[in-house]
């Protein structure tokens, strides 16, 4: 079970990201931000490559990593978008789908087939979103699904969590021809590349960088324990595993939502996210 510790500290990580980033994008836009994520780990994770050496490189590997890098630049865009315009508590808890996609995307793109008990996380995944806004439950039946749908912060996210569900598969075939640590260095740097000629577009003031750049560097900091705790679990076991324990992050951040940005409705939140999580669990360890 050392994966699980593994996926237990990229869920850890990866609401720290969430936290770090809600706050820098009060002061920076989402395409700095986005850029910073995907950059800005990969002096964290050099060190390490050199360290372990480079790896024989697989007939899959570049295919994988043009992928990613495109993946990785639409998604992100579209993730800080949607923390920046809405609260953390209602959007982080849609990326709680991309398990629901896996069980879609992995039997296409690397041949894990999951079983009937998938079936049961689904239903309990679309419960929890319902009960996110329970709320507007005297005005219908689906009023909860209208309004949620409603909020652009939830709707790109539910975007986002589709693009992961294909990008890990890709990160799992990037891993498979390569090494954990070296495939998300590698994944990071192509991501920012394709990031860099955005964010300079966006970014006419150069201040943006220099007077958020402590801000930055901790994303950054955060995004490689992510990448190296993540790549290091699958390359152990099966990507549905790995990711359904990573989004232990959606109640972190439901929590940070409320306990560092005062979000409102935080109960219903977090009992919908409890519920989408334990869909997810069902998905991941009943399979």
């Amino acid at each position: 079970m050392t994966w699980l510790v593994f996926a237990l500290l990229t869920a850890f990580f990866e609401s720290l990201k969430d936290i770090a980033s809600k706050r820098t994008l009060r002061f920076a836009n989402e395409h700095l931000v986005a850029w910073a994520w995907m950059g800005l780990p990969v002096p964290f994770l050099v060190p390490v490559v050199l360290l372990e050496g480079i790896p024989t490189l697989g007939e899959s590997f570049w295919v994988a990593l043009i992928s990613s890098g495109i993946a990785n630049t639409l998604s992100l865009t579209l993730y800080l978008r949607a923390i920046r315009v809405s609260d953390l508590s209602l959007t982080i808890p849609m990326i709680a789908f991309t398990p629901l996609f896996l069980l879609v995307t992995s039997p296409l793109i690397v041949g894990e087939f999951p079983s009937a008990a998938g079936v049961v996380g689904i239903l309990l995944i679309v419960a929890g979103s319902y009960v996110l806004n329970i709320k507007e439950r005297g005005k219908g039946w689906a009023a909860p699904y209208r309004a949620l749908l409603r909020e652009e912060g939830p709707r790109l996210m539910l975007v986002v969590a589709f693009i992961w569900s294909i990008n890990a598969n890709i990160d799992k075939v990037g891993v498979l021809n390569s090494a954990p640590i070296f495939w998300i260095t590698a994944a990071d740097l192509m991501s920012a590349i394709f990031l860099t000629p955005i964010m300079l577009w966006r970014t006419s003031d150069r201040t943006d960088f220099s007077g958020n750049l402590p801000s930055l560097l901790l994303i950054g900091f955060f995004g490689a324990m992510v990448g190296m705790t993540q790549m290091t679990a699958l390359s152990m076991t099966l990507v549905a595993y790995v990711i359904s324990v990573k989004r232990l992050s959606i109640l972190l951040s439901v929590l940070s939502g409320y306990l560092i940005f005062h979000e409102k409705g935080v109960r219903e939140r977090l009992i919908g996210g409890a519920v989408m999580l334990t869909g997810v669990v069902v998905i991941s360890l009943l399979k």
